[in-house]
């Protein structure tokens, strides 16, 4: 019995480190890495194609035997996440990781075509999901990933300014009604009629196709136009900032293995390995580390030139002749 627990276990650590790539210097896990995206590269082309009709026409049996085979991948590969992931420190249970962004991410690109084995829908429909497949590709870009971790510690401040736009877009479509109702009343006739004209306005979109007539109309639209530039500009703001968190947390990060080697007065080449598997996981330029290795160092060496007690600059003895 615990010969098969211990079985079980390396088993378990094998597949996470072939799946998740702890080892960044690994050949074997960074192969099938590009495998994974080539597949779901091939998927999203596969779906572009397959909405021309001549190509689906002539190829739509070898295009459906490809999205067989990749929904049977994604599908193992879905699975084999779920069962080692409690190998993540950063998941205590499977339950936890099922609810995390990338793997909810995960779900949605097999969600779709395993519904369509049951419920029968429409084919357009299920060509259109599958192109949340692309959403996959987050897993192995940085910037994407940091993009997502942006959106997920931001949260609040999204809902937040998500719950000001629809105040917004219901005051601006009530007074649209209250000023143009009767001089237009196929565009204006309600307040959902004119909400249309109030979500353009407001995001600054401006299709043209329903405009106020009368001059109360015209100074409310401009009033909405100009606050529109302000609600347009708010998710940019969280996202830039969030953005820019993300990168001084990783440059930060970076850092402190700089930090952590140089402990001993030197980098070593076993230093020099982790420092850049972090690197590459950070999804840092060699430009980008190379500032903040000097910069370390220099500050390394400016306080081995000071007492570590009283702060004075120590004078090193003149070498005798």
């Amino acid at each position: 019995m615990s010969e098969a627990v211990t079985n079980s276990g390396y088993l378990k650590r094998k597949v996470y480190w072939w799946l998740e790539r702890p080892d960044r210097a690994a050949t074997g896990p960074w192969l099938l890495e590009i495998a994974l995206i080539a597949l779901i590269t091939l998927n999203v082309a596969a779906v572009i194609l397959e909405t021309v009709d001549s190509i689906y026409t002539r190829w739509g049996l070898a295009l459906n035997l490809f999205e067989g085979f990749s929904l049977f991948v994604f599908v193992v590969e879905y699975a084999a996440r779920l069962w080692v992931a409690t190998e993540n420190p950063s998941y205590k249970t499977r339950a936890a990781w099922a609810v995390s962004p990338i793997a909810i991410i995960d779900l949605l690109a097999i969600l779709p075509a395993l519904l369509y084995l049951f419920f029968p829908v429409d084919l357009r429909l299920l060509r259109t999901f599958r192109m949340l497949r692309l959403l996959k590709l987050t897993r192995y870009s940085p910037a994407l990933g940091m993009l997502l971790a942006v959106f997920e510690e931001e949260a609040g401040a999204f809902f937040a300014g998500f719950f000001i736009l629809m105040v917004m877009l219901i005051f601006a479509a009530s007074g649209a009604w209250l000023a143009e109702h009767e001089a237009q009343p196929e565009a204006f006739g309600s307040i959902p009629a004119a909400m249309w004209w109030a979500m353009a306005t407001l995001t600054t979109v401006g299709y043209g196709d329903v405009t106020p007539v009368t001059v109360a109309g015209k100074i409310f639209g401009a009033a909405i136009t100009v606050i529109g530039i302000g609600m347009a500009a708010l998710p940019a703001g969280i996202i830039a900032s969030g953005l820019n968190d993300q990168l001084h947390r990783r440059r930060a990060s970076l850092e402190r293995e700089f930090r952590k080697a140089l402990e001993d007065g030197d980098i070593c080449d076993a230093d020099e390995a982790v420092i850049e598997a972090v690197r590459k996981q950070l999804g840092l330029s060699r430009r980008a580390a190379d500032h903040i290795r000097n910069r370390v160092h220099a500050e390394t060496m400016s306080q081995a030139d000071h007492c570590p007690t009283c702060g004075q600059t120590v004078q090193k003895a003149k070498p005798q002749a």
